[in-house]
């Protein structure tokens, strides 16, 4: 018996519900990487670097074995020109983040509060922390939120999206949420605001992704047409965050060396997950 049948149960629920689930589940793992604030004081910038490299290289993979790669063979199947539907989507994705990192007041980590991007505003800093990754964490809810909605659907005659396909990728991006809610809660910490209120904020940041997740389920649900191109959507979504963020901020410590090879571990990480178990 598969633990107690809770397989066969989940694999019998709703793309709604699966979508609303995991995206808890990830943001259980954001959880518990914040809670690591209430057992030290400081974590050394290499494993913080480490760790954000890792989730960079977590996205990468999953970008394209989980969502690019389904966006073609469904492109292909239905007759459509199979780069098409994924070039379109890739690079609107992109320009979604653009338009959101430019408009929507936010603070990377480690930036100082002159260093705000984003329309001005009088939030204060933990706050901006919060939005920023907040922001990334859209993209990545939105991703397995359209693979179940497209398992659902019945209209990937290539058999690419299927539900255990989505469970993987929620799975990667829990893995990876870990180091992303001790890279917020832990510089908070740092710098003496309490422990109860560093958690707080670390976690908040994740409770985008069950709204994000059934969104992007209801919308590929609603309108089958759109599958290819939102698959390709929330991966230029997740290469945007990499690029503009994650990658940046993994090196901004002068750990070049071991948050490339963050980067690489978590790119087979996530790669042989999805190729074994998607």
């Amino acid at each position: 018996m598969e633990l107690f049948g809770l397989k066969e149960w989940f694999l019998g629920q709703g793309p709604i519900l699966q979508s609303f689930l995991s995206g808890g589940f990830t943001w259980t793992l954001t959880a518990l990487g914040a809670s690591l604030v209430f057992f030290t004081r400081s974590v050394s910038y290499k494993l913080l670097d480490s760790m954000m490299g890792f989730a960079a290289g977590v996205m990468i993979a999953a970008s394209f074995w989980s969502l690019l790669v389904p966006a073609i063979d469904m492109a292909e199947a239905q007759g459509v020109i199979p780069w098409l539907p994924s070039a379109v989507g890739f690079l609107i994705g992109g320009a979604f983040l653009r338009v959101c990192d430019q408009y929507l007041p936010h603070l990377h980590i480690g930036g100082t509060r002159a260093e705000a991007e984003g329309v001005n505003t009088t939030w204060r800093r933990t706050t901006l922390l919060v939005l920023a990754i907040t922001l990334h964490n859209i993209p990545e809810g939105l991703a397995f939120g359209v693979l179940y909605g497209a398992a659902a659907s019945g209209i990937d005659p290539s058999g690419s999206a299927t539900v255990i396909g989505a469970v993987t990728l929620a799975v990667g991006i829990g893995i990876q949420n870990f180091p992303e809610g001790l890279a917020v809660s832990m510089p908070l910490r740092r710098e003496g605001i309490s422990r109860g209120r560093s958690f707080w904020y670390g976690q908040l940041s994740a409770i985008v992704e069950p709204i994000a997740a059934v969104i992007g389920a209801a919308a590929v649900l609603t309108v089958q047409p759109i599958l290819p191109y939102a698959l390709a959507f929330a991966a230029g979504a997740m290469i945007y965050v990499v690029v503009e963020e994650l990658i940046p901020e993994s090196q901004q410590h002068g750990n070049t060396d071991i948050a490339t090879l963050g980067t690489m571990v978590g790119f087979v990480v996530m790669m042989v997950l999805d190729v074994a178990f998607g």
